[in-house]
């Protein structure tokens, strides 16, 4: 009986720290912006939502990129297509659609017409719980499946990742509330529209390099992230200087 105890306490222990490895850098990040939201905080019920509604995005992109990898299968069969072809297809048309998709589905549905959605920087947040509620859920899946020696390059490139396509959806996101107040629907619209792509392309070009796994194909990674990870904390900071009301001028 002592035995079983032992094994038992061991068992729980470990499962304790996969969970927090996988989870902690997630919620680096999440306090990291939920701090730069200086003007009014949002509320706990409403941002605990948004992350429930990131790992519902992580369940439904998972089917659609089932489905979409049997079509690309299809409609790619006996066409001859080099392997790099077919990887930049399915990083950007597959993956990058189905998961930014979801998630920008399930927090427009969830805060578009959240009266707490009243400050432009709101955006960022919004976009960042949601896609970190994704991240998190997704981690824990690897750190599971492959054990701890992926956890700190997920921690240090997959997380930041995932939060870095947010924030570029997340401003423009902001801009088009405040362009809606103003009465420019057509301009909200493309606005919306603007920042889901530029996540897209940034997804779909982050999952190219890495699929592809090449020398040269990592070295374009690395100089990618690096960049992308120092543009996106400078937006941030920038962003939050300028806040003000969805209404008044920028």
């Amino acid at each position: 009986m002592l035995l079983w105890e032992i094994l038992g306490d061991l068992t729980q222990r470990i499962l304790w720290i996969y969970t927090l490895a996988a989870v902690l850098p997630a919620w680096f990040l999440l306090h990291y912006i939920y701090r730069q939201d200086r003007i009014e905080k949002e509320p706990l019920q409403l941002l605990l939502s948004l992350i429930v509604r990131g790992v519902l995005a992580a369940l439904l992109a998972a089917e659609l990129e089932g489905v979409g990898m049997f079509l690309l299968n299809r409609l790619t069969e006996g066409q001859n297509m080099d392997r790099h072809t077919f990887v930049a297809l399915f990083a950007f048309l597959v993956v990058a659609v189905s998961e930014e998709g979801m998630k920008y589905l399930l927090m427009k549905h969830r805060t578009w017409n959240d009266p707490n959605f009243n400050y432009r920087f709101d955006g960022i947040v919004y976009a960042v719980f949601t896609s970190l509620g994704f991240a998190a859920y997704e981690n824990i899946l690897y750190v599971f499946r492959n054990g701890l020696s992926v956890a700190l390059p997920r921690a240090l490139l997959a997380v930041p990742g995932h939060m870095s396509f947010a924030v570029v959806m997340g401003v423009w996101y902001g801009r088009s509330k405040w362009l809606e107040r103003k009465g420019h629907n057509a301009s909200a619209s493309l606005s919306r529209k603007i920042g889901f792509l530029l996540a897209v392309s940034l997804h779909g070009f982050y999952d190219t390099c890495a699929m592809i796994g090449s020398q040269s194909s990592m070295i374009v990674f690395l100089v990618f992230v690096i960049a992308m990870f120092l543009s996106v904390f400078r937006i941030v900071r920038k962003e939050s200087e300028k806040d003000g009301p969805i209404g008044e001028t920028p």
